[in-house]
């Protein structure tokens, strides 16, 4: 006995997820890529962030297909345009460039899964923005200790 979805979805909301499927391709192999390609000290420290973002990213890919195919829709196979050349620096550059776009994404989708009263899928682009916000937050990290002197944060006076 298949079960479908009653849930009644708009056309944007499936074009959002289906989008945010589309992105999360793109930065798991793009990331993946990156893991195989860095070189140097710095390479060495990020090689391994880079392979762990990129399989969270092949997860939230999954999670996203799994969910538009609960809601009758067809997952893309299609990924975004994938960066992998360059430096180290310029990688990690392009990368924070493609999580903010992710995160303005998923806080669009958020807000038309709430509108048409999808709350599982809403919860599920909040965890995803969660960790893409995370993602971010490593990716700048990296690069400010790659173009910036190591400093010790400045104590606070009380």
């Amino acid at each position: 006995m298949i079960i479908l979805s009653s849930q009644r979805s708009t056309q944007k909301l499936l074009e959002l997820l289906n989008k945010a499927i589309a992105r999360e391709l793109q930065v798991s192999i793009q990331y993946m890529w990156q893991h195989v390609q860095v070189t140097g000290t710095n390479g060495a420290i990020a090689e391994g962030i880079f392979r762990k973002i990129a399989i969270a990213e092949m997860k939230h890919a999954e999670r996203l297909a799994e969910r538009l195919d609960y809601l009758n829709g067809v997952p893309t196979t299609k990924p975004d345009p994938i960066f992998v050349r360059g430096s180290l620096i310029e990688m990690l550059t392009q990368d924070e460039r493609n999580e903010e776009e992710a995160i303005t994404l998923y806080k669009q989708a958020i807000q038309v899964a709430a509108d048409e009263g999808d709350y599982t899928t809403r919860r599920l682009l909040e965890d995803i923005l969660a960790e893409e916000e995370d993602h971010i937050n490593t990716f700048g990290r990296l690069l400010a200790g790659m173009t910036e002197p190591f400093t010790q944060p400045e104590p606070k006076m009380e």
